[in-house]
């Protein structure tokens, strides 16, 4: 299911969807590496996920002069499909956590679940950029 390394991520993960409507939960580093994965995706998916979600990070936070300060850091992005979201939170220093939920999903729910286990995990959710890659947390 995920890493050896991070076993005990896993299982927290699947915690965030106890909350009715919520899909998937994917941990990843600003890199785009999965870092874990919630029981019910596969790792291939997840992966290919992590990667995308990764990339909508960076432009998010790129966009921060829209809010008049260049300079504020990026917390949250949520993307609305007709069918569903996609809920992305920064899960400490280069490490995202995000949530795939139906359309009919507590909002407010699913997000305070995630900024708790955000809390919970501490440094379990850190990921230090690896040097050399150009990439900011």
């Amino acid at each position: 299911m995920i890493e050896p390394r991070n076993s005990d991520v896993g299982w927290m993960l699947d915690e965030v969807l106890k909350v009715p409507e919520a899909l998937h939960a994917i941990l990843l580093s600003s890199d785009g590496m999965l870092r874990a994965h919630s029981a019910d995706i596969g790792r291939d998916d997840a992966e290919r996920l992590a990667a995308g979600l990764s990339g909508l990070q960076s432009i998010s936070r790129s966009t921060a002069e829209f809010c008049g300060h260049d300079d504020s850091p990026w917390r949250q992005t949520l993307i609305e499909f007709a069918h569903g979201y996609v809920f992305l939170v920064a899960a400490g220093e280069g490490a995202y956590l995000a949530v795939s939920t139906t359309e009919n999903v507590d909002m407010e729910a699913v997000t305070y679940r995630m900024h708790k286990l955000v809390d919970r995990l501490g440094k379990e959710m850190t990921s230090p950029a690896r040097h050399g890659t150009g990439i900011r947390a």
